[in-house]
Order: structure tokens, then C-alpha cells, then sequence
């Protein structure tokens, strides 16, 4: 196993499954109404945290399996299962409301509407 294997497992077994844990966390304290708590605040600030973690690693990856002087194809089912995951967590991560609340185009495209 060389360490190109265990950064994949890495951020699959370490960063995916935490933040994984962390989300259902949240959303638990939600549905009981416990978003105000120090235990929730906790558990943003540590989400967040690891999703930062989760997008700079992705970005590694990306940097490695994209250098021009990397000959070797290195992309493999996990690696595939990875950036899919990466493109879907960006999409629902993304600060729509910047885009939507700020851009000229989207207050032309209501106005004639």
C-alpha cells in the first residue's frame, strides 16, 4: 500500500464518515429543537471544519491526478466515487443565495418573468 492508497483512505474513512456522523448529529439536535445549544454550535463549528478539511484534500487530489507530469492514470472507481461525492457536496454547499440575491442577470430574468 503506498500513500496515494492511504490518502484515498483517508479521506474516504476518516473525512467522509465523520462529517457523515456529524451531519446526522445535527440534524437530530434540529428535530428535537436543539439548535440554540452549546452542543449544536459545537457540532457546526467541527462540520464546517471537516467539510473545509474534505474540500482542500479533494483539491490535493485533484492537483495529483491533473499534474501534466503525471503519466500515470491513476483514476479508479473509488477515485471516481470521490469526485462525484465532491461535485454533489459543492453543488449543496454553494452560497446560492449570493448568486441569487446580488446577480443583475437573475433581477432582469424576474422582472421578465
Amino acid at each position: 500500500m503506498n500513500i496515494y492508497d492511504i490518502y484515498i483512505y483517508f479521506i474516504i474513512f476518516f473525512i467522509k464518515i465523520t462529517f457523515i456522523i456529524l451531519s446526522i448529529d445535527t440534524i437530530i439536535l434540529k428535530k428535537k429543537h436543539e439548535d440554540n445549544t452549546d452542543k449544536y454550535v459545537n457540532l457546526m463549528f467541527w462540520k464546517s471544519r471537516v467539510e473545509f478539511m474534505f474540500i482542500a484534500s479533494m483539491a490535493l487530489l485533484l492537483i495529483f491526478l491533473f499534474n501534466p507530469y503525471n503519466k500515470k492514470n491513476c483514476v479508479d472507481n473509488k477515485i471516481r466515487i470521490l469526485l462525484f461525492l465532491f461535485g454533489i457536496i459543492l453543488i449543496i454547499t454553494s452560497k446560492w443565495s449570493l448568486f441569487f440575491e446580488t446577480s443583475p442577470i437573475f433581477d432582469d430574468f424576474q422582472l421578465a418573468l
